[in-house]
């Protein structure tokens, strides 16, 4: 197993709530971190269809099988047992109790608030992160982390990632969907998150993206929705001084695994991905996507969103803690050019207060420059640790 940045949070959590969920994508070592963390804790997986008929028809006898506690994988599927574990906690608080995993963010995060409001804890936990993997990285890795992406298995057991994650695809993400919906041309559902990937890092056009497939904008909405559910996507709010103003301008649109994006984008090796003309927008989601993980991977929530004005100047990344408001430039070139940073002087001049800025490259030298502190794209998670002590 490969060491995870959230155990220790996972364990704090645990020592303060009866009931901990966590929830992120398929494959993302969800299970492999609560079994790790909690070795003792009988393991329940929801997946085995004998295991969810007796969840779901006696859950009461169900759960008084694990009285003292268990790790309830995959959650989800048994969407009542929530609210039967709601009497069970407030009989016996213990901290660390009950350990919940689930793969569908809505549907989980429903069910949970509903019934164990203020009993339960909740971690999001992402595909691996670039502090993560072991081993030194170079400038020469950036393409080769683009196509393989962060799911464990692939780097665990080196996997083919081309391979791996088309069948991550078929396997997981349209049985989920199919769970949700009753899908019935699922073709033009693939061809709907194939042409997701090739609006990756872009303003969303729910308009143009149903268009372009042959549904209607609100076929587009629902699938899009559906895909955020699932975790293979997430959109980027705008940001606007104004709150009320941030809610009615377009978001962008990432994926939560580079790796995914870049094979719908039809890459099977690294010289596709190194040619490919949405390079640029492959690791702008990679940088913006670690940026995520550090704030889950502490147990924090995001507080990540992105600028743009109506004359064309743009921010990729700006990150708020309080009033403070840091703005973060993201090039995919190894070569600083003056020019990169016309985003970040525009959002200064917009916003005086703003810290000075950042930029993560592709190149491999750190910088600290007048205007900003260049930066390396496996740096991210120490540019928001020093992001995060400028502002406290």
């Amino acid at each position: 197993m490969i060491p995870r940045t959230s155990m220790p949070v996972l364990h704090r959590l645990a020592a303060q709530y009866p009931v901990v969920t966590v929830t992120g994508p398929r494959q993302s070592g969800k299970t492999t971190l609560c079994r790790a963390a909690f070795p003792d804790k009988p393991y329940v997986n929801l997946e085995s269809p004998d295991t969810r008929e007796f969840a779901r028809n006696d859950p009461r006898g169900f759960l008084a099988t694990y009285r003292a506690g268990a790790i309830l994988d995959e959650i989800q599927r048994v969407p009542d047992l929530p609210s039967w574990l709601q009497p069970l906690v407030d009989e016996d608080q213990a901290p660390g109790r009950f350990i919940l995993t689930g793969s569908q963010q809505f549907e989980v995060m429903t069910n949970v608030t509903q019934s164990l409001a203020g009993r339960s804890a909740l971690l999001k936990l992402l595909p691996l992160s670039m502090e993560e993997l072991p081993g030194e990285r170079s400038a020469s890795d950036i393409d080769r982390l683009l196509l393989t992406g962060f799911y464990p298995r692939i780097h665990d057991a080196g996997l083919d990632p081309t391979q791996a994650l088309g069948d991550y695809l078929e396997t997981y993400v349209e049985r989920d969907i199919r769970q949700l919906i009753n899908l019935k041309d699922l073709a033009l559902f693939d061809r709907f998150v194939r042409l997701c990937s090739g609006r990756v890092g872009q303003l969303l056009n729910l308009q143009g993206l149903g268009s372009d497939v042959g549904v209607s904008h609100t076929t587009a909405r629902n699938w899009l929705t559906l895909l955020e559910a699932s975790y293979v996507i997430f959109l980027l709010p705008p940001w606007h001084t104004s709150i009320a103003k941030r809610q009615v301008k377009s978001p962008k649109l990432y994926f939560y695994d580079v790796g995914l994006a870049a094979y719908l984008l039809g890459a099977e090796n690294e010289t596709h991905v190194n040619r490919h003309p949405l390079r640029g927008n492959l690791f702008e989601n990679l940088v913006v996507t670690e940026a995520l993980k550090y704030r889950y991977n502490r147990g924090k929530r995001s507080n990540l969103s992105f600028w743009r004005d109506a004359r064309g100047n743009e921010v990729d990344l700006l990150v708020e803690h309080g009033p403070e408001v840091m703005p973060v430039e993201i090039k995919a070139g190894a070569t600083v050019a003056n020019d990169w940073l016309k985003g970040l002087r525009a959002f200064r001049d917009r916003l005086p207060t703003a810290t000075s800025g950042a930029l993560v490259y592709g190149g491999g030298e750190m910088q600290r420059r007048s205007e900003a502190t260049v930066w390396r794209a496996w740096d991210v998670a120490r540019m928001m640790a020093e992001l995060e002590a400028a502002a406290s």
